[in-house]
């Protein structure tokens, strides 16, 4: 089978994009390459290129279409204007079933032909985040100016130009060149097919596959410190990015300076990753080590003494940024800042940071009782959770807001559930963070996330489609996980209204707030969805009921799953469809048919059965339901399946005599008064 070969080399691709630009070229070069039947594609991306390799047919089959024209007997005008369009005479077009048909032959189309066809137009709308213009004669944009296009089938050049009319495309042709390291192996050489292309590009020190690059930094950043008996930091994003930013990769390690090594661990950290993509190590205990990792982009000629000194030195350069804003920050008590915050706007709806901290401080209080916390703790919590945002290190670093409010409320004196409650108020900060556990933390990481809620909603500020701008998706999951992972037992929408009402008074009836126990319970749904739990339960078990006690509604949505594996649940699933089915189209003749069934009229029974049988099972599922004794409430509900299965053998429920008919469909209302108790079973799947 040919093997394509196309590569992109371009100035340097931000890391950030390389694996989606990848992904994006392999999925439309199969999509335009689709009659040459593609397979076996693989991407690949660096700092300077993106490519992929597949496998494909020779030639696209020849076919014969048929193209249908107007009826036979159809006016003159119509005829002529088939054969006009598609430049032909009568005398070429059939007639089949009464209409003339026009039966064309489609040539085959070689391979090369087709690719050079179709990857013109597919890298000039090439789905960049962000593309460029360069250059002067061409609007043809890329990430970073593209210098070569490299594309070979089965070792020939497939010739193609960017050239579209009077734009000149840069005067970028494909042909088999590509070029190894900037700086070790700069220049350009022929290729001859892909396994050519990658060891070409590897003795010439640069490694395509991103893969590899990626275990390579892993493997001896891990390697290294552990000569050292040292761990690091685990950090698969910067491993990523790094991956992103080097073509040839070579760890190292460097040393801290003792001075240093006060400063609190997550400074070092966040300095050590954003401003130079270094990599923290520690030691068995988990404290900060005295030495980083780092990773170069080839090895030097002396072994990396150099390279090494200059990162120490750049390194002691931002650790001493660093111990200035942490001294300069401690000068001063957190508590002396919060006043500050009257002058941040937090959004022009709502007022001002300090008047968010107010609402915060008055239902996390109100909150503290509820969650087993100390009201004044929390209260004083969510007064100083905030307050770190006028500080100079969150400033610099703004991924250290909260941990950095604990490290200065601990030097002020602070009780310490106060200042874990400052650190861990944002928790869960992302999918795979964990939640607060403490009280105090718990009461005030609600708080600020349930009036962001509220407050937003209030202003309008909903989120619509993917646009999330205030990550409000984010905070109800965190509200869900937190009250799940804690199992706590908490009224959302009474705390909704708790938080509206400190709201500014414009908007505290505004009408969105009214969609927020809705937003959350759809969040509750994605989050069972993934968890590939049975989130359709949760609808069924939602539907016409108000309670937001998430923990509640779990435990029932987990007891209908259980009852629903079992034979008798799914077969009393099947007869309360049926009887709900019945019910739905006979109401619509000459219903409802509510109140009670006269027994009187029980001619067979089955019904007399059923009806002592719902007598019994209706109270008992009221009664454990009321005291959340769910598991019981649904082996309760399933004693009714043999005597449903029997009643629906026996019976017919459309009697011819009225009478009868009226009170058969009074009973399967009883059936379905106490269905609704349970959930709205027309909502469960399967």
């Amino acid at each position: 089978m040919p093997e394509l070969l196309l590569e992109l080399f371009s100035e340097e691709i931000p890391a950030r994009m390389q694996a989606r630009a990848a992904e994006d070229l392999v999925r439309l070069v199969t999509d335009a390459l689709a009659p040459l039947n593609p397979r076996d594609a693989r991407g690949f991306s660096g700092p300077r290129r993106i490519a992929l390799t597949l496998t494909l047919d020779g030639v696209v089959p020849g076919t014969t279409v048929a193209e249908r024209g107007p009826r036979e007997g159809a006016p003159e005008k119509a005829l002529a204007g088939f054969t006009r369009k598609h430049g032909v005479t009568p005398a070429d077009l059939v007639l089949e079933d009464g209409f003339w048909v026009l039966n064309r032959t489609v040539p085959p189309v070689e391979a090369a032909t087709r690719i050079a066809e179709a990857l013109p137009p597919l890298l000039r709308r090439f789905p960049w985040p962000k593309s460029m213009r360069w250059g002067e004669g061409s609007g043809f944009t890329w990430v970073r100016p593209l210098r070569r296009i490299l594309c070979l089938l089965d070792g020939e050049t497939v010739a193609f130009s960017l050239a579209d009319g009077e734009d000149d495309g840069h005067g970028l042709r494909a042909d088999r060149l590509t070029e190894g390291h900037r700086f070790t192996a700069p220049g350009a050489f022929a290729v001859t097919d892909a396994a050519a292309w990658r060891d070409g590009l590897r003795a010439r020190q640069v490694l395509v596959d991103a893969a590899e690059r990626r275990a390579l930094i892993e493997e001896g950043t891990t390697r290294l410190a552990a000569e050292e008996g040292l761990r690091i930091v685990p950090d698969p994003g910067l491993v990523d990015e790094v991956a992103g930013l080097t073509e040839w990769p070579v760890p190292f390690l460097g040393r801290i300076d003792e001075t240093f090594m006060d400063l609190p661990r997550e400074v070092m950290q966040v300095s050590m990753r954003v401003n130079q993509r270094y990599f923290a190590l520690i030691n068995d205990d988990g404290s900060a080590a005295p030495r980083f990792a780092f990773v170069a982009n080839l090895l030097p000629e002396d072994g990396g003494a150099l390279t090494i000194a200059g990162n120490e030195r750049v390194l002691r350069a931002r650790f001493a940024d660093a111990r200035h804003f942490w001294d300069l920050d401690r000068a001063r008590t957190l508590a002396s800042r919060v006043g500050a915050l009257d002058a941040i706007t937090f959004h022009a709806a709502l007022g001002s940071q300090g008047a968010r901290v107010q609402r915060i401080v008055r239902l996390a209080g109100l909150l503290a009782p509820m969650v087993g916390a100390d009201p004044a703790q929390a209260e004083r919590a969510a007064l100083l959770a905030k307050a770190d945002l006028t500080t100079g290190m969150v400033g610099e670093f703004p991924e250290l807001q909260g941990v950095m409010g604990a490290y200065y409320a601990r030097h002020d004196g602070e009780a310490d559930p106060v200042a874990t409650a400052i650190a861990e108020h944002y928790m869960p900060r992302g999918q795979n963070d964990g939640v607060p556990a403490a009280p105090v933390s718990i009461a005030v990481a609600l708080a600020d996330k349930i009036d962001s809620l509220a407050a937003f909603f209030a202003a309008g500020e909903k989120p619509g489609g993917s646009g999330d701008p205030y990550a409000l998706r984010r905070a109800a999951l965190g509200v869900i996980r937190i009250i799940r992972e804690n199992a706590l037992r908490l009224d959302l929408v009474k705390l909704f209204v708790l938080a509206a009402e400190a709201l500014p008074e414009t908007l505290r009836d505004a009408p969105d707030l009214a969609l927020l126990p809705g937003f959350v319970a759809e969040r509750l749904r994605v989050q069972l969805r993934a968890e590939g739990a049975r989130h359709d339960i949760l609808a069924a078990i939602s539907s016409g009921n108000e309670d937001s006690d998430i923990t509640r509604l779990l435990a029932r949505t987990d007891a209908l799953a259980a009852m629903l594996a079992t034979d008798d649940g799914q077969n009393l699933l099947a007869a309360t469809r049926r009887a709900a089915n019945i019910l739905r189209i006979e109401d619509r003749k000459d219903g409802p048919h509510d109140g009670a069934p006269d027994p009187t009229l029980y001619e067979q029974p089955e019904e007399r059965e059923l009806a002592n049988a719902l007598l019994d099972v209706i109270p008992a599922v009221e009664t454990t339901i009321a005291a959340e004794r769910f598991e019981d409430a649904m082996r309760d509900a399933a004693r009714l399946r043999p005597v449903l299965d029997r009643f629906f053998d026996a019976v017919t429920v459309n009697a011819d005599r009225a009478d009868l008919r009226a009170n058969r469909l009074r009973l399967l209302a009883e059936l379905r008064r106490m269905t609704v108790l349970i959930a709205d079973f027309s909502q469960i799947e399967g």
